[in-house]
């Protein structure tokens, strides 16, 4: 059960001109569950990603990269189109992966009557196993036959693998003169540590924005949500946050250093920590919600260090899970987190609105009664102070269950 997340309302996921979205039932692990996803888009569309650096990274990866690259140097031939399956990850496949991949875009490029490069392919699952393509493309028509503005809700579950809820979110804000629509869905519950992307994430937008000013807004977006999360340390092969720009407004951003420019990363940031937060809310077996905030450091990657130190720690997460203020796993994780220098006698921790520790050791008045009461609620604030500089960072996590163990052991039956 997720962590203080309502199951998102359809009629309140705002369409967003110049994308239309369509699902299919393709039986690509599981029959009668929708696990097929095209978003169709405006020819006046502009996309950007950003994907994991895990080294065994997936065929879609690989292809979607190369074919994004590709519309960037070519005029005239944007992408038109992503397709996302679920139920098999397409990874740890060789050539013969590469060769599905390729084939999933040229079906669809033949079904949109584009060019195979204009199709971006992504895929979620099970690692080490052939994708069964020719479902796949079999499945496309249905897809293609269904495709409206207003499936934002389908789109969000076709996505999900041992998510227990579909993930989805809109904004709708005013930049300058124009009323601008974002809507996003995401993906992940398990495998999660995103580097430069996230598990699987797509937010699409009414607004013109040219490739380069995209490029960098996704990046800064993603620094300020998706990479800021972790469930269990773990980054997948399979990892892409992608953000579309329809141009289907009059609105137009062409200058990172403009105030509209500012309006609408701080949107898109607002919409992705949510879409973030969910992930992790929903996480594999999940109880609690953690925040862990570090302050005071010599730099932000600094402070990062130290608070993915102690999200990802084991003994930190079934601490918490058992409600158990074991504060020496909070002093161990922020002493391992390999920061040569670091002062322990000037660290102070709090739990929520206790203070724990006092400069590097227990604070006197502190009670573990008080600690106790912290660690019952489902959410929980752990701020580190390091008294080093002027920088801060926060990260997102979750528990670790008896639940996470087993969903896991069950992953593949």
């Amino acid at each position: 059960m997720a962590v203080n997340f309502p199951l998102p309302i359809p009629s309140q996921l705002l369409p967003v001109p110049g994308i239309q979205l369509g699902f299919a039932q393709a039986g690509i692990r599981k029959a009668d569950r929708k696990d097929l996803l095209v978003m169709a888009l405006a020819p006046t569309a502009t996309v950007a990603g950003v994907f994991t650096l895990n080294r065994f990274c997936a065929a879609p990866v690989q292809v979607a990269k190369a074919h994004l690259a590709s519309a960037a140097l070519i005029s005239g031939m944007p992408i038109r189109a992503l397709v996302i399956n679920t139920g098999n990850a397409n990874a740890g496949t060789g050539l013969p992966g590469l060769v599905a991949a390729n084939s999933t875009c040229s079906a669809l490029a033949t079904l949109l009557n584009c060019e195979d490069s204009q199709i971006l392919p992504f895929s979620t699952g099970v690692i080490l196993e052939p994708l069964p393509v020719e479902r796949l493309i079999a499945g496309l028509p249905a897809a293609i036959e269904n495709l409206s503005e207003d499936n934002w809700y389908s789109a969000a579950e076709a996505i999900m693998t041992t998510d227990t809820q579909p993930k989805a979110a809109s904004r709708q804000v005013q930049i300058g003169s124009h009323t601008v629509t974002l809507t996003g869905i995401s993906k992940g519950a398990g495998m999660i540590m995103p580097n430069m992307a996230t598990m699987l994430g797509f937010i699409a937008m009414n607004v013109k924005v040219s490739q380069p000013v995209l490029d960098t807004m996704i990046r800064q977006v993603a620094e300020l949500s998706f990479n800021c999360i972790s469930i269990d340390g773990d980054t997948s092969t399979n990892d892409a946050f992608m953000l579309i720009a329809t141009g289907a407004s009059d609105c137009e951003i062409s200058d990172t250093e403009s105030s509209d420019y500012a309006a609408l990363v701080g949107a898109l940031s607002s919409l992705s920590q949510e879409l973030a937060k969910m992930i992790v809310r929903d996480g594999e077996g999940a109880t609690k919600f953690m925040t862990i905030q570090v302050e005071q450091g010599a730099s932000i990657p600094e402070c990062r260090q130290v608070a993915y130190s102690i999200a990802n720690s084991p003994l930190v997460k079934t601490a918490f899970f058992a409600s158990d203020p074991n504060l020496g796993r909070l002093l161990m994780a922020i002493g391992k987190a390999g920061i040569a220098d670091l002062d322990t006698g000037m660290i102070d921790v709090y739990l929520d609105d206790v203070w724990v520790v006092k400069h590097g050791g227990r604070h006197p008045d502190y009670q573990e009664s008080d600690g106790q009461r912290v660690m019952q609620q489902n959410e929980i604030l752990t701020r580190v102070v390091l008294a080093r500089g002027d920088a801060s960072a926060k990260v997102w996590t979750c528990d670790f269950s008896h639940d996470y163990v087993s969903i896991n052991a069950d992953y593949r039956s």
